[in-house]
């Protein structure tokens, strides 16, 4: 049965203008993105088989590149595009958001964008987000990718790019795309190295996160490891 055809206060549409999006199931927001389904299912049907497709998460459907989503039943290069473009307008105006906020008191604004940004990405990345003196967003860099550890993450870059940034603080990140959200030794002990190298130049270490997939990511600050 087309969604059309369904009693006006079950239609995806309808219920989010009466009630708020936030009334919706996953699979009947990206029903409404989807707007028609495909010979024998609903819009709501195929949004149901993608996100089964991805394991019921969408971080993971977000994160599927442009060019794959396309080969998705019902969504093509078109629809694929839009689906890419909103989940980059998504992570843009929650890093504006942080521009406007003291982050240290907003972990829940940094989890969210650290998620989207970095939750499924297939390769390691370690990353700044640069505050100033009221612990607001300056800029988050992208410092060094690959395997995290002493050897390839280099203090001396790190503390030249606080100095660039004319940061009061930082809170570094890093992902692990095994999807473990844990502390490494290695990671504690880099840790401490980088707090002492920015204490050098009169820059705080204010956290450091682990981000792992779709799970909440792991604050050192929180577990005390800072």
């Amino acid at each position: 049965m087309a969604i059309t055809d369904w009693p006006a206060a079950e239609r995806p549409r309808e219920r989010l203008l009466a009630q708020g999006a936030q009334a919706l199931s996953d699979a009947e927001l990206l029903a409404i993105f989807l707007r028609v389904g495909i010979p024998g299912k609903s819009a709501v049907d195929l949004a149901r088989d993608l996100l089964a497709g991805c394991k019921g998460q969408l971080a993971q459907l977000a994160a599927t590149p442009p060019k794959e989503l396309a080969k998705l039943p019902g969504l093509g290069p078109a629809k694929a595009c839009q689906l890419a473009a909103a989940v980059e307008l998504a992570r843009r105006a929650l890093k504006e958001d942080m521009h406007q906020r003291d982050l240290l008191g907003s972990p829940g604004a940094v989890r969210d964008w650290l998620r989207l940004h970095l939750g499924k990405l297939p390769h390691e990345v370690f990353g700044a987000l640069w505050l100033d003196s009221q612990n607001r967003l300056i800029d988050y860099d992208e410092l060094f990718r690959g395997t995290l550890n002493q050897a390839s993450v280099y203090p001396r870059e790190v503390v030249k790019q606080a100095l660039a940034r004319n940061a009061a603080a930082v809170v570094l990140v890093h992902n692990h795309p095994s999807g473990v959200a844990e502390a490494s030794r290695a990671d504690e002990l880099l840790t401490r190295t980088l707090k002492e190298a920015l204490a050098l130049v009169d820059v705080k270490l204010a956290d450091h996160f682990v981000v792992a997939g779709n799970a909440n990511p792991l604050s050192f600050a929180e577990k005390g490891l800072i």
